[in-house]
């Protein structure tokens, strides 16, 4: 199992303060087993050509390709080592695979 640095980022971005332990362990037990997938130069130049094409596609407008900056980024950096991505995000992640084909599949959180 891998973590991406980007899913991290947004781990860290919306943790509250009594949260913050769980992620900061996360990461940490990542790091030690060296299990952090970090978005290379190509991926961040292979993330813009596909936003690009999914822009032109589906008519997204700027925030539209924002909002996707960041799974772009996550499908990109796993298609590169071959690792599956593991979402709730069918619809988004679908439409990512259309351009530049990696491996996923659908899992919805637990509700506890």
């Amino acid at each position: 199992m891998w973590l991406s640095s980007v899913v991290l980022e947004e781990l860290y971005a919306g943790v509250s303060g009594r949260n913050r332990p769980a992620v900061e362990r996360l990461e940490r037990d990542f790091h030690r087993a060296g299990r952090i997938l970090v978005p290379n130069l190509t991926d961040w130049t292979q993330t813009g050509k596909v936003l690009a094409l999914l822009a032109a596609k589906y008519d997204y407008e700027q925030i539209g390709k924002g909002r996707l900056t960041n799974d772009a980024l996550i499908a990109i950096s796993a298609r590169g080592f071959g690792i599956t991505v593991i979402t709730a995000n069918a619809r988004d992640f679908g439409k990512l695979a259309e351009f530049r084909p990696f491996q996923w599949r659908v899992e919805k959180p637990d509700a506890n």
